[in-house]
């Protein structure tokens, strides 16, 4: 498969990114809503011409503003798996995926002898006769990857496969896309907001905000160490920005004290991460052994589990404490404390 890089500005839209995928690798996109992520695909895919920007996928160049290059959408070897099936109403499952290969030029013989071969790929064949109304969700969206694939494309694009399945056909869905990405180191770009996705179908993440690419890493560096607000929802920590200080951060919320890492000197822009779990409530400010206080207000009370996440307005913080705990404390919305967390459980990174 091929190496995917990205160079491009959209000036109505906000939009300027830059990024790139390894050959053979998945990169998952997250941000939230009106990010950038629905633009970035229509850019690969050809739909959407930047005002400046160059992409190019393995040895070929399909879009060069300065040279005047734009490969028409057909011609990209790209396919979009997106969060619909859409397949043909008229067409049979077998007939849909047939579709791809005569698209090129293949006889009608091999294209449907290639179409069975790709559904049984994803185990779909015995749904071959059957129109897209006959077919669950689930199964429909097997029938759509081996469209997708059955087009032999150079990069994959993924844009939320799971979100429109129900709870019970998702799981499959998500261990069939695995499996086929990893088989044949294919080259995908995985939009989503689900951490499962990304934890089983990417190697690498990248985070758009704004229009902007704003934190980019492993999977594992950007869910345990996020640089980014929406990476640290995603990945359920606190975060708090600021300017790194001799003994930890300079804040809004006021100076945090943590563990800096290597190479965070004072004066570079970095951010404080802890986990909900290590915040203790308090109705009165402790006093004691170095630890960080921040006075909230409590915005709301959440069921997590066998325990309560207790959210902080205006902040984003959050505390998870036992049932008993917010019993004790007599929480509700609107109530003050201050929520509490000692240096040690606090890491302090650099960011972008």
């Amino acid at each position: 498969m091929s190496a995917l890089h990205v160079e491009a500005r959209v000036e109505a839209r906000g939009v300027d990114l830059s990024l790139d995928v390894e050959s053979g690798g998945a990169l998952a996109v997250l941000g939230p809503n009106g990010a950038g992520k629905s633009t970035l695909l229509n850019l690969v895919a050809g739909l959407l011409r930047p005002d400046t920007g160059r992409i190019v996928l393995g040895d070929r160049v399909l879009t060069d503003t300065g040279t005047g290059v734009d490969v028409p959408p057909h011609r990209r070897s790209v396919a979009l798996l997106a969060q619909e099936a859409l397949l043909f109403p008229h067409l049979t499952a077998v007939g849909n995926v047939a579709f791809a290969p005569r698209s090129v030029g293949t006889g009608r013989r091999q294209a449907h002898r290639e179409a069975m071969r790709w559904l049984d790929a994803v185990d779909a064949a015995e749904f071959a006769d059957r129109r897209p109304r006959e077919l669950s969700g689930g199964q429909a969206q097997r029938v759509a990857i081996a469209r997708a694939l059955a087009a032999r494309p150079r990069l994959l694009m993924l844009d939320e496969p799971m979100s429109a399945l129900d709870v019970t056909a998702a799981p499959a869905i998500r261990s069939l896309l695995r499996r086929i990405l990893r088989e044949r180191d294919r080259t995908a770009l995985v939009v989503t907001h689900d951490p499962l996705d990304v934890l089983a179908l990417a190697d690498r993440v990248a985070v758009i905000d704004g229009g902007t690419v704003v934190e980019t890493g492993s999977v594992r560096e950007v869910l345990t160490r996020p640089r980014s607000a929406f990476a640290a929802r995603i990945a359920g920590v606190n975060l708090v920005a600021g300017t790194a200080a001799a003994d930890g951060l300079d804040t809004d919320l006021g100076p945090v004290h943590g563990i800096l890492d290597t190479g965070c000197r004072p004066g570079d822009r970095a951010v404080a991460v802890f986990s909900p779990a290590a915040v203790a409530v308090y109705t009165d400010e402790p006093h004691g052994s170095p630890r960080n206080s921040f006075r909230v207000t409590v915005a709301d009370l959440e069921a997590h589990g066998a325990t309560v996440l207790v959210r902080a307005a205006g902040s984003g913080l959050a505390a998870e404490i036992t049932a008993a705990a917010v019993a004790d404390l007599v929480l509700e919305p609107g109530a003050q404390v201050w929520f509490v967390v000692k240096a040690t459980e606090i890491g302090i990174h650099r960011s972008a």
